[in-house]
């Protein structure tokens, strides 16, 4: 059951991955890894949506990209702290994570 929302997981992690590689990459190897990053990261959500509603797949998936992306900017990138954004951040996931706890999935429901 958990497989699809690991996937989903994945797929965020690669969109963290392509939206700091288009703000950062210098190099052509960077863009070819961002390139890649943005084609996982959509592949990747296409197959968990076979078996979650795509809508709640979507939001999770974009959650996690955007919760990742402005901590890796804190953290590695020095943006500046804000309390403010870091408590967004703390209520965004938690809608995320309210949305999986509610959403079951659907092994084989869907023909693909």
């Amino acid at each position: 059951m958990k497989k699809s929302w690991n996937i989903i997981f994945v797929a965020g992690l690669f969109e963290i991955g392509w939206v700091v590689g288009l703000k950062h990459a210098d190099s052509v190897v960077e863009w070819l890894l961002t390139g890649l990053s943005i084609y996982l990261s959509m592949h990747l959500l296409i197959v968990a949506s076979r078996n979650l509603p795509v809508g709640t797949a979507y939001a999770v998936f974009t959650g996690i990209g955007t919760a990742g992306t402005v901590v890796l900017d804190i953290m590695l990138f020095g943006e500046e702290f804000n309390p403010f954004k870091i408590l967004l951040i703390v209520v965004l996931l938690s809608g995320v994570f309210g949305l999986k706890m509610v959403t079951q999935e659907h092994e084989g429901e869907r023909s693909g």
